[in-house]
């Protein structure tokens, strides 16, 4: 029996924590090697001088502490930050949403997210980095 996955609410915000991770995504002109800085099971946001157009659609490799490979994820723009018009809270960059990711995937970030969060709770004001 298959099991079928329900799509999630946009309005509800997963559990993200702040860690750096390299990602290399997709752009006009091939691939960019970045810094994501806050990754939830259901996204990223991603510190470049170059954010790409809200909507794009882009190829992700995210790798993963611990892991032989980085992760092959597809996901979309939905906001930016340029240069010089940031606030004082966000580096210019751009946040991308996870899109048509399975599962397994989308389980293993979650469980790295939970496994930071555990180890460095919120309430801690000071940014994971690694």
């Amino acid at each position: 029996m298959s099991e079928t996955s329900q799509k999630p609410n946009p309005n509800d915000r997963a559990p993200r924590v702040e860690y750096e991770l390299p990602v290399a995504y997709s752009s006009v002109t091939g691939f960019v090697t970045d810094w994501a800085v806050n990754l939830s099971r259901g996204g990223l946001y991603i510190n470049t001088d170059k954010p790409l157009p809200v909507d794009t659609v882009v190829r992700l490799l995210v790798t993963l502490p611990g892991a032989h490979f980085p992760v092959e994820l597809k996901g979309r723009v939905t906001r930016t930050n340029a240069l010089g018009a940031t606030t004082a809270n966000q580096s210019p960059g751009m946040a991308v949403e996870f899109v048509d990711v399975d599962d397994e995937k989308r389980s293993r970030i979650g469980e790295f997210v939970e496994r930071l969060r555990s180890e460095f709770p919120p309430e801690d004001d000071v940014a994971i980095r690694k």
